[in-house]
């Protein structure tokens, strides 16, 4: 039977690259919220004799990830693989003023998803299954506060399903990519020289050996 990977952010950068390393090993569950984008990474897997089920829905609304876990079960009965890059960036802004929409977006998409999601995929995976996140030490640094508290919240739920599963499965790993020329870091870095930067298919070639170990 063939091997289900759900990635979570998969319309770009980092995500999109992922799916098609695992492509020829893995049926890839893609959700993103670009339609387009996700029709594009769909030919390209298929391009290359892959199968993709594209899932163009938002991560922060409930129901939606309950429909997409329920819809696992029903034609797949289990998960093998989740991989969550989804990420919202939000705007660099000193401490005191970080706006409180981006505050709440940031929260809502690096959190309160990431925790549901952990709720619904976690019986997918069940004792057999791996989830891997991604980690990002900008945490702490100036500016970075409103991105980097909710992407360190996001990894600490990471780091404590990890160490509640470590016996008993699923296993859940944390990595850490190289600096890439993604959008999100184009946010964060609109003037910089993206030429030494690692192509997201070179990163996601290093990563896949740490993924499926």
């Amino acid at each position: 039977m063939t091997k289900t990977a759900l990635i979570t952010g998969a319309s770009r950068g980092l995500g999109a690259a992922l799916a098609k390393a695992l492509a020829p090993t893995h049926h890839i569950i893609a959700v993103g919220k670009t339609t387009g984008a996700l029709e594009e990474l769909d030919d390209a897997i298929q391009a290359a004799g892959g199968q993709a089920t594209l899932a163009p829905m938002d991560i922060t609304i409930d129901h939606a990830m309950q429909q997409l876990c329920r819809g696992i079960f029903d034609r797949w009965g289990k998960l093998d693989l989740w991989l969550h890059p989804a990420i919202h960036a939000a705007p660099l802004a000193p401490a005191g003023h970080i706006g409180p929409k981006d505050l709440a977006k940031s929260i809502a998409v690096n959190i309160e998803a990431t925790a549901r999601l952990i709720s619904y995929v976690s019986p997918l995976l069940g004792t057999e299954g791996q989830a891997v996140f991604f980690d990002d030490q900008r945490g702490g640094q100036q500016f970075f506060g409103g991105y980097g508290a909710t992407k360190a919240a996001q990894i600490a739920l990471a780091r404590s399903w990890q160490a509640e599963t470590a016996k008993t499965g699923p296993k859940v790993k944390i990595l850490n990519p190289s600096p890439m020329p993604t959008a999100t870091r184009a946010r964060f870095y609109p003037g910089e020289d993206r030429s030494t930067l690692t192509d997201p298919s070179a990163e996601a070639t290093r990563l896949l050996p740490m993924i499926i170990d």
